[in-house]
């Protein structure tokens, strides 16, 4: 199955889960289930973003875009991790409004939908894993957390069944909901690194200043700018003073760049005089 494939069949699964997700959880009065749905539906917006990102993304580089389209591919997970940290807000004010005024659970519809969300975030992941692109490879990993989530609200909601602590469901949606709010957080500092030009991760300018140095020809290295176009693609600006033949150094410094993920390199040479 294709990349593009594989996201839109995780996009349709969580949608048509999401929604049964929120009727589930009015039926039962679970707010646990509830902070899920919210959890799902962003999860739902953020893989069709994907899914129409990653079609854009391949665009090759033209007049208006001349890097490429890759940072299209990053509009979703802004939107995405504010989506997930209003609604992580909105969870966390209806669990407390719960704890005050406590309401009737119907744990067997509780467990009835786990399983259900279990099984179905358990398939979107097993479609979404394999070789494919870092979009989709994110998306897996997504997927496998929310694996996780129900097999946590399964557990407490078979504890309430059979022991009647409903303040285990408040207690529940408040963990998913800081838990959901933690990973949006990462996930939009990392956006606004990239936006921001930070080096990326992993690279250190005075290691590979080094690096670069011990190239045979390759006297100094300044003016060494390295960032991502989208937290996966990298590139680089540097000035290279040599004293060898420019053609060669060149090749050898941006195949010690690619090396290290560095897939577009401008290099400019410099005599030492």
């Amino acid at each position: 199955m294709k990349t593009d494939k594989k996201i839109l069949t995780a996009f349709l699964m969580n949608f048509f889960f999401a929604i049964l997700e929120f009727a589930g959880g009015a039926i039962t009065g679970s707010i646990a289930i509830i902070s899920d749905a919210i959890h799902d539906i962003g999860d739902a917006m953020s893989i069709g973003l994907s899914y129409f990102f990653e079609r854009i993304s391949h665009k090759k580089p033209d007049g208006k875009y001349t890097y490429g389209y890759y940072r299209y591919s990053v509009l979703g997970s802004v939107i995405q991790s504010a989506i997930l940290l209003c609604g992580s807000f909105l969870v966390i004010y209806n669990a407390v409004l719960r704890f005050m005024n406590p309401q009737p659970v119907d744990y067997s519809g509780m467990i009835v939908i786990a399983v259900i969300g279990f099984v179905v975030n358990f398939l979107a992941a097993y479609f979404t894993a394999g070789e494919g692109s870092l979009n989709q490879k994110a998306i897996n990993l997504h997927m496998l957390e929310d694996v996780l989530g129900w097999a946590v609200v399964l557990v407490g909601a078979i504890v309430m069944r059979f022991t009647d602590w409903w303040f285990l469901d408040p207690a529940l949606s408040v963990i998913l909901a800081v838990f959901i709010g933690f990973n949006a957080l990462k996930g939009l500092k990392a956006v606004l690194d990239i936006f921001l030009e930070k080096t990326p991760k992993g690279i250190h300018i005075k290691e590979m200043q080094a690096e670069l140095k011990g190239i045979d020809g390759v006297l100094d290295i300044h003016h060494l700018h390295v960032w991502s176009m989208d937290g996966y693609q990298n590139a680089a600006t540097l000035h290279v003073v040599t004293e060898g033949e420019t053609a060669l150094v060149k090749k050898a410094v941006k195949e010690h760049l690619a090396s290290r993920g560095i897939g577009h390199a401008t290099v400019e040479c410099e005599k030492a005089d």
